[in-house]
């Protein structure tokens, strides 16, 4: 076992990579130039902490391997719990899709309280130490290696391994230009969202018990929205829009523009639930994608992790899943021997190559992002299209779906010949949109 590791930033891929490292190394060192807030508080250094966030069934399996009992936890908390397909409504291509049992668990939290849970369980293991309201002004290189991490004001810690989890704005490219190596490529698409989010008091009747609406924005109505169900019995609702019309931040203007989406769900509940505090807005203007993957040279002692390797289009809910995933492959990379950066590049190249292929297929179907069309780009998106209207009705297709949307499966699993012909069935055969209250169970096999 190493001696020392260091993290840079303590947000949810810093949490999660320090809980992967302590199974390695006699320390970890947590390096966060804020100060950690109460549960449940949010950090000054996550402003999108306060707009709508959920774990999706992928990373809550993932929590739970990682923090065992980590579900019982937070819903001790005032977390919910609930089936990605049966509790939650999403509507897609002019309906919803079948609500069924799937097997498939998310939380339903805020991101402060999801963040403050994963951290108390860090903080209180023996061998972490964190240094707050410190920040990382650049890396110590030792030959072809970095051994270690240099303070503002001056100070060196060294460290037999640094992961970097800086996040989208993250320093890393430059120190590797400033150590003789190249910069990673960037793939940008430009995507132009923006949104607006308020709180509402939730109550039981609404939405029939359901516990989120899920609308998804399309190239007729760049307007979509997210209401989940979220602890202390409120409502978080997340107006968006690409390119411009953006939801206003007036309450009068907010209740309006619900009613502008091409579901009524979110509207109808807006109408009567009593709104909690004031809206804030955030603007998104493109997902980045820095191909460590690709680099022929890279410094021992050194890697990047989580948003700053890959930042998502945030409406598709998938950052912290995808550090989730990315921590597991850091722990497999560890256990074994070779050149450690290679190995978790290509592992953590293929974790992202699902949601990023999920993020920016979709957000290409919208004619004003910028972003290379190909062929096979086109053809998903046809074909999706047409999955997502007999999914409207069909169950296994729903279950399909939700498996990629929650990154436990890959995309091609959706084009297997079994799931192709029920897509080509259900798309003939599509009539007027199912509302939720159907819950339809599978059909015979084909």
């Amino acid at each position: 076992m190493k001696q020392h590791a260091i993290v840079i930033g303590g947000s949810m891929a810093g949490l999660l990579a320090a809980r992967v490292l302590i199974d390695h190394f006699e320390q970890v060192t947590l390096v966060e130039r804020d100060t950690f807030p109460a549960v449940g508080e949010n950090r000054r250094g996550v402003p999108q902490g306060k707009h709508t966030h959920g774990l999706l069934a992928g990373g809550a399996q993932v929590l739970d391997e990682l923090f065992p009992g980590f579900t019982a936890e937070i819903t001790a908390a005032g977390a919910l719990p609930g089936d990605i397909a049966e509790t939650c409504r999403w509507f897609h291509a002019g309906g919803y899709l079948a609500q069924v049992p799937s097997g498939l668990n998310g939380v339903l939290a805020s991101r402060p309280l999801i963040e403050g849970i994963v951290r108390r369980r860090i903080l209180a293991l023996a061998r972490v130490r964190v240094l707050q309201g410190q920040e990382v002004t650049g890396l110590i290189q030792s030959g072809v290696d970095v051994a270690g991490v240099t303070l503002a004001g001056g100070a060196t810690l060294p460290a037999d391994l640094v992961v970097n989890c800086g996040g989208r704005a993250s320093h890393g490219p430059n120190w590797l230009e400033a150590m003789g190596y190249a910069r990673p490529r960037t793939e940008s698409v430009e995507v132009g969202i923006g949104y607006t989010t308020r709180l509402f008091r939730r109550r039981p009747e609404h939405l029939n018990g359901d516990l989120a609406v899920i609308i998804a924005p399309n190239p007729d109505n760049r307007r979509g929205g997210v209401m989940l169900a979220q602890e202390n019995d409120r409502w978080t609702v997340t107006l968006l829009s690409y390119f411009g019309n953006y939801a206003p931040s007036d309450l009068d203007g907010f209740r309006a523009y619900a009613h502008s989406l091409e579901c009524p769900d979110i509207a109808h509940v807006l109408d009567q639930a009593e709104p909690i505090g004031e809206a804030l807005t955030m603007r998104y203007p493109a997902s980045v994608r820095q191909r460590y993957e690709e680099l022929t040279r890279f410094p021992r002692g050194y890697l990047t992790f989580g948003d700053a390797i890959c930042s998502f289009n945030p409406i598709y809910g998938q950052g912290m899943t995808s550090a989730a995933m990315q921590a597991k492959a850091l722990g497999e990379c560890l256990s074994d021997s070779g050149n450690l950066a290679r190995r978790f590049f290509r592992k953590a190249a293929a974790v992202v190559d699902i949601p990023w292929g999920i993020a920016v297929g979709a957000d290409l179907r919208i004619p004003e992002t910028a972003g290379p069309r190909s062929v096979a780009v086109n053809f998903i998106n046809w074909y999706v299209e047409k999955l997502h209207r007999a999914a409207h009705r069909d169950a296994e297709l729903t279950i399909a779906f939700h498996k990629v949307a929650n990154l436990l499966a890959p995309p091609p699993s959706l084009l297997s010949p079994r799931l192709a012909w029920r897509v080509w069935r259900g798309s003939r055969s599509a009539a007027d949109p199912v509302p939720p209250e159907n819950s339809l169970t599978t059909s015979g096999s084909p």
